[in-house]
């Protein structure tokens, strides 16, 4: 018997889930969840969606934040979205920038999505990924998973993803 794939909402985090101020969100003092993204992956967690954070973060490597900085926010926000009853899963990461060396896991790169695909059990037919920037769409098409491109900071709830 074949276990069922799941289907997922794979998001970039800044510019999408929390206030991308323009440059890098170095604290959680910075860290600020918009408008409309509880409701948005709220609604789409009772639809079965499981909700997959995919996120670069350049900042570390370049000295910007540390890794303990990036911790405490991604520990926040996924204490906001369990209070809120959203299905989220997993944040995944890439600390890397190309100013200070290459890798294989940066966004428009599609290794993280692909590693969650795999580690999850996740239909790439059945999920979408939504990012504010044409790398995070590049990134989703690199895995099969069909891209949203949003504006930075743009409600989510504005947002028809098709289906």
């Amino acid at each position: 018997m074949s276990k069922e794939l799941k289907k997922a909402l794979f998001l970039d985090r800044d510019g999408v889930i929390n206030h991308d101020p323009g440059d890098y969100t170095r604290s959680l003092n910075e860290f600020t969840i918009l408008p409309g993204v509880i409701e948005f992956l709220q609604e789409h967690s009772k639809k079965g969606y499981a909700i997959i954070v995919v996120t670069n973060q350049g900042g570390i490597a370049k000295g910007e934040y540390s890794l303990n900085d990036f911790y405490e926010i991604d520990a926040y926000m996924g204490s906001a979205f369990a209070e809120a009853g959203i299905n989220y899963i997993e944040t995944y990461f890439c600390p890397h920038h190309d100013v200070v060396g290459k890798c294989l896991c940066r966004k428009p790169g599609s290794g993280m999505l692909e590693k969650a695909v795999h580690r999850h059990g996740i239909d790439p037919e059945q999920s979408v990924m939504i990012g504010d920037k044409w790398r995070d769409i590049e990134a989703g098409e690199g895995a099969g998973i069909r891209g949203v491109k949003v504006d930075v900071n743009q409600d989510l709830r504005t947002v028809d993803l098709g289906f």
